[in-house]
């Protein structure tokens, strides 16, 4: 089965978040190109210095087509449920391919190139593209590099391709999901022994601080504006969590660090809550530092594109879901659903696999979507 090669081939490359995917790319590169596809490679330095690349192919030409994203990187395998094999050694047992990546989501991208395969000898009517991204794992970098940068994206917005995020979700048709946004708050102190007067405790600025940050958490959690009821949980989650990095009880903490990740849905102002929190930061006298800011994705559930999706997966009706995708960074994308094989439920676990049915029929619905989109 092409899929399964695919992806042992592709898991067999350690791209943890951390590190470069240099190798896994030109891996992907090598195989689009096999392909018949035409490829534009985005490279960049992330925040640590490390070379990472993107993968953006096109086979066929004109508007419309399909157009089809995923990530190559993936999250760190330690601790590994077992000994008998690594993480990047994918291993089949019982109808199950384990290994760092199966599900989220090299499997995926596996089928995907399993599928192109059956057309790689025939002339296509409307594109097929193929985005392999870096750094989906840690804030997207990678797919807001490709939706800046990349020519070859500008034509599947200005054609209105039909977009496939390919995320696990055991090909259910996710029409929505949340977007993704965070930032720290870190008060400087003064470092001494704690029978000094020297010291300087930050996490007393930070304490006022902290009490603002539980008032707009009381907000999102019974404001309906910051409500959505097509999602569970409804709300945005305003996940609060605090650091001051001390590890003795007589030193006066030099710095206290708070940090607030929270999802916004669709129709809300997420940045309205970081200026009120960086607002509360000033008043405070604490340093603001906002990370990241991802949309949320939606397209609407009654439109012919998900119909004609939903037809295609064999499924009644599409879903939400809480987790995001490199889909928040593709917000120009007209038509754009999450549509992938393997369980979300086996993403970053110690054990992570993928079934074989999920690759065979994974194979066979992007199949079916290139045939009806590009032939």
């Amino acid at each position: 089965m092409d899929a399964l090669n695919y992806t042992k081939e592709l898991v067999a490359f350690e791209s943890t978040s951390n590190l470069s995917n240099l190798a896994v790319s030109d891996y992907v590169e090598t195989t689009l190109k096999g392909l018949g596809f035409e490829i534009e490679r985005l490279e960049y330095d992330d925040a640590k210095g490390v070379r990472k690349a993107n993968i953006i192919g096109r086979k066929g030409s004109g508007k419309g087509g399909m157009a089809y994203f995923a990530h190559t990187d993936v999250v760190p395998a330690d601790p590994w449920f077992t000994d008998e094999f690594g993480p990047f050694t994918p291993t089949l047992k019982d109808d199950k391919l384990f290994g760092r990546g199966t599900c989220d989501m090299k499997g995926s991208i596996a089928c995907m190139l399993a599928a192109a395969k059956q057309y790689a000898d025939r002339d296509l009517k409307h594109p097929l593209y193929i985005t392999c991204t870096a750094d989906e794992e840690v804030g997207y970098h990678g797919a807001r590099n490709v939706a800046e940068k990349s020519s070859i994206y500008r034509e599947m917005v200005e054609g209105e391709a039909h977009g496939i995020i390919g995320e696990p979700t055991r090909l259910e048709v996710v029409y929505a999901h949340k977007g993704t946004y965070g930032f720290q708050a870190i008060s400087h102190g003064r470092a001494a022994h704690s029978s000094l007067s020297t010291g300087i405790n930050a996490n007393l600025a930070m304490i006022p601080f902290l009490v603002e940050m539980k008032k707009l958490y009381e907000e999102c959690m019974t404001d309906p504006r910051w409500q959505n009821a097509e999602f569970d949980p409804p709300t945005n989650g305003w996940n609060i969590g605090i650091n001051d990095r001390t590890n003795a009880v007589n030193i006066t903490p030099p710095q206290s660090i708070c940090t607030v990740y929270f999802r916004p849905m669709p129709g809300q102002d997420p940045d309205e809550l970081v200026t009120r929190a960086r607002e509360a930061a000033e008043q405070c006298g604490i340093e603001f530092q906002f990370k990241c800011g991802g949309q949320p994705v939606y397209t609407q559930p009654s439109s012919p594109f998900v119909k004609e999706v939903l037809q295609f997966a064999g499924k009644e009706q599409a879903k939400t879901v809480s987790y995001g995708t490199d889909g928040s960074q593709f917000t120009e994308m007209k038509n754009i659903v999450v549509f992938g094989p393997g369980d979300i439920g086996q993403a970053h676990t110690h054990d992570e696999f993928i079934e074989l049915e999920q690759l065979e029929q994974g194979t066979q619905k992007f199949g079916d979507l290139i045939q009806h989109w590009c032939c």
